[in-house]
């Protein structure tokens, strides 16, 4: 009998708390739901994500890939209101563009035990163009409260069958439920590629389906005939056998992001699949990407890529006179590649194929990605030096593991010396050979040969970047701090601190710096070196800032760091799967004098330290004295390696809670 009654109240509790994913069948319990079961500090929650993608025959324009898109949300606090609005970006090429059509769009609240349904209305949709390569339609959903689900489904047209959407199966939100479903005719042909650490099955089957085509055909009326026109209508079909390929998973955890991630959409659970070839009836196969020698042949050969590197006239006059007395090949490689940074600026679109095409923008003085750097590729060719493209995946693109056109998004030039080589993108004002914009630093780019092949190279720099601080400060008797700061930084942090400070109003670049040490007081700020890229940066200021010590009885508390002590852990997370990625190698140093006020002496210091990570990846040494009425403190941090494996991700958290200790540890002084 116990069994039966377990039986019966298993199978009650399933009924009651069953989900219908039917649309518009939001439940009470849906609701009523205050937090998500396996992760209460999410702000809301995907309770239903279904996707179909599949092929339709048009007669009027062949293939088109259509998306069905169905999503219902848990929203449970003014955090997740965000989850509210839904934007859907639409690619264009030409006369060619997708549709987005078919919203129905509802938000549900219970009012007084009660369900109510605002429907979305005219004015809570918004079409835009994103820019000259796509449109974007953004929805925002009525009445949302803390507790509200909404609901929304949409379909999208697209004639570009080739660019299949992923299908993202984890996000910065739980997932109760997905239903994901991709149908291909046998005509194309699709390599599947994975990422993520989530487990995914997927279920696959092939069914029979086909074209109908409607024929007309037209008799009678002849030149020398009375009889009447008539029209008759016949229908033929066309089968076929389409693959058909699904996903359906249950709770999935959110992935959280964490400080020092390349890119979190590099580790987010997800399948792609990528066109490899069609195959049509009665014609021969057309190769898109198998190896990476396809990849490469074709995208070489493109009149976007390959032809304009072979365009010479437009700039020649102007190079002769630039390099024409000047025979050192590395000389002559930093006057164009400085030629060009100042001669073309960038439009902000990425690509390795030009739009435009280079003399386009050498004449306009403006071009994306791959007009700046393959112009850049044709002028040192020019000169005489052993120049190569390099395709490059940004770091918000992912890391193209497998062979696809689709993997890349950027190109710079690969300059090849008798003592080596280095990387050029004239894109960025500030970039140095070898020292490429931080965007780019994302494990291996691709060299392209003149004959089509390839080999892979390494973008991380080879050379350590340096900010060295220098800091000589005065501490009152009322805990008041005054005093001078400098710092000298090379290489990437160099370069980050003049894209920081030479592109925004310098007001505004102190008063942020103000900020960041909460409420600070600098005065004689001065930076040198900001535009001479030949030199390291320096910048310095005199500042001041009270309550620096606390004051108990007759001692001074204070930390040595003051306000440039680390207070946070960056990592946070209990375990990590992906790696950390700093972007670089670094080194900090402080050297650090304080005075103390007349009348008190040292009571305390803290302990000199030394903190190791494994492997060498990481060091941080910390060592103080006190020399009468001045203590010297010496602190220098190095990380070694721009990537730490997951593998080391506790330790590396350790040794950040350590830091953060010591330099949170107190001097005590007292009176004398």
């Amino acid at each position: 009998m116990r069994v039966i009654t377990l039986l019966l109240s298993v199978c009650f509790c399933m009924t009651t708390f069953a989900q219908n994913f039917n649309f518009g069948k939001v439940s009470k319990e849906e609701l009523e739901e205050k937090f998500n079961p396996l992760d209460s500090s999410a702000n809301a929650t995907y309770l239903y994500k279904y996707r179909k993608t599949f092929f339709e025959y048009r007669p009027e324009k062949g293939f088109e890939l259509v998306t069905e898109i169905h999503e219902r949300v848990k929203i449970y606090n003014q955090e997740g209101f965000d989850y509210a609005t839904k934007t859907v970006n639409l690619g264009k090429r030409g006369s060619d563009d997708e549709e987005f059509s078919s919203l129905k769009a509802y938000t549900y609240n219970l009012v007084e035990g009660k369900i109510e349904e605002d429907k979305i209305g005219r004015d809570g949709v918004f079409e835009s163009e994103l820019h000259k390569y796509a449109n974007q339609v953004k929805f925002t959903m009525p009445n949302i409260k803390s507790g509200s689900v909404v609901e929304y489904k949409y379909s999208v047209t697209s004639p570009f069958v080739s660019n299949i959407d992923d299908f993202v199966f984890q996000h910065n939100i739980p997932v109760k439920q997905i239903d994901f479903k991709f149908e291909v005719p046998e005509y194309f042909n699709f390599k599947l590629n994975t990422k993520g650490f989530l487990p995914v099955v997927p279920v696959s089957e092939t069914k029979r389906d086909k074209i109908s085509f409607t024929n007309k055909e037209r008799t009678g009326g002849g030149t020398n005939s009375k009889a009447a026109v008539t029209t008759s209508y016949s229908t033929s079909d066309v089968e076929f056998t389409k693959s058909i390929t699904t996903y359906n998973l249950e709770n999935i955890p959110a992935l959280k992001d964490e400080p020092y991630v390349n890119a979190i959409n590099n580790y987010r659970s997800s399948v792609k699949y990528e066109l490899s070839y069609t195959k049509f009836p009665n014609s021969s196969a057309t190769y898109y990407s198998t190896t990476w020698e396809d990849v490469v042949d074709k995208i070489y050969k493109s009149n976007n890529f390959g032809d304009e590197l072979d365009k010479t006239g437009y700039f020649e006059t102007e190079v002769d006179a630039l390099i024409g007395s000047v025979s050192d090949p590395a000389r002559r490689a930093m006057l164009i590649f400085d030629f060009v940074k100042s001669r073309v600026n960038w439009n902000g679109y990425y690509g390795f194929y030009t739009n435009d095409g280079v003399k386009k923008a050498y004449k306009d003085q403006v071009g994306n990605v791959g007009e700046i750097n393959l112009m850049l590729t044709s002028m040192l060719r020019y000169a005489g030096l052993k120049v190569y493209p390099v395709l490059i995946s940004t770091r918000e693109h992912g890391v193209p593991l497998f062979p696809t056109r689709e993997g890349y998004n950027y190109v710079v030039a690969y300059v090849k010396l008798a003592g080596g080589g280095f990387l050029l993108d004239a894109t960025n004002k500030f970039s140095v050979p070898n020292v490429l914009p931080f965007r780019t630093l994302n494990w291996q780019g691709r060299i392209i040969s003149e004959h089509g092949g390839s080999e892979l190279i390494d973008l991380y720099p080879n050379e350590i970047s340096k900010n060295t601080v220098s800091f000589m400060a005065v501490l009152d008797n009322n805990g008041n701090l005054n005093g001078n700061y400098r710092s000298v930084k090379t290489n990437h942090e160099a370069l980050l601190y003049r894209e920081k400070y030479n592109n925004v109003n310098k007001e505004d670049f102190l008063e942020k710096l103000e900020n960041k040490y909460n409420g600070i007081e600098i005065s004689d700020f001065k930076v040198v070196n900001d535009l001479d890229l030949s030199k390291p940066i320096i910048e310095s200021y005199k500042f001041s800032k009270e309550s620096q010590a606390d004051i108990i009885g007759d001692k001074l508390y204070f930390s040595p760091f003051f306000f440039l002590k680390e207070n946070e852990n960056p990592f946070k997370l209990e375990n990590r799967e992906f790696p950390v990625d700093f972007g670089y190698a670094s080194t900090t140093s402080h050297r650090m004098l304080i005075k103390i006020p007349d009348g008190y002496k040292v009571e305390s210091l803290p302990e000199p330290a030394v903190l190791m990570m494994p492997d060498n990846l990481g060091v941080f040494k910390f060592n103080i004295n006190n020399e009468g009425a001045s203590i010297q403190l010496v602190v220098d941090s190095q990380v070694n390696q721009p990537i730490i494996s997951a593998l080391h991700y506790q330790a590396l958290k350790e040794y950040f809670s350590k830091i953060i200790e010591l330099e949170a540890q107190q001097i005590v002084l007292t009176k004398v």
